[in-house]
């Protein structure tokens, strides 16, 4: 697809973009983040264009983190990240109990049994 460019004007600020993607998707995209913008806006009061737009950008964050976590496959989300995180530690762990030259003697382990 060939490169187009598009407008952006939202809270203020005016951006111009060269974008590889169907016209129509982005706009439905843009429509979609200003209706976020201004949810964002009523709900919390704010009026600081970036306020608004971090806040937003913090919520549509925490929107994908769930779909994320909710679409991980046979396990419950909770026990999933339970899992990541003590598979993290138990790396870690072993990481550290590995000498820093392990390899080297290793090795020449395997070269003196070749004698």
């Amino acid at each position: 697809m060939p490169k187009t460019e598009m407008r952006i004007d939202l809270l203020g600020t005016s951006l111009l973009l060269s974008v590889e993607e169907d016209p129509l998707y982005l706009d439905t995209l843009l429509s979609r983040y200003r209706q976020l913008l201004e949810n964002t806006q009523k709900a919390s009061g704010l009026k600081d264009p970036l306020q608004v737009s971090l806040l937003t950008g913090f919520l549509i964050c925490d929107e994908s983190e769930r779909q994320r976590i909710k679409s991980m496959s046979g396990m419950a989300a909770h026990e999933a990240v339970q899992a990541e995180k003590i598979t993290l530690e138990m790396i870690e762990k072993i990481d550290k109990a590995i000498p820093a030259d392990f390899d080297n003697d290793f090795n020449n382990l395997n070269n003196n049994k070749g004698m």
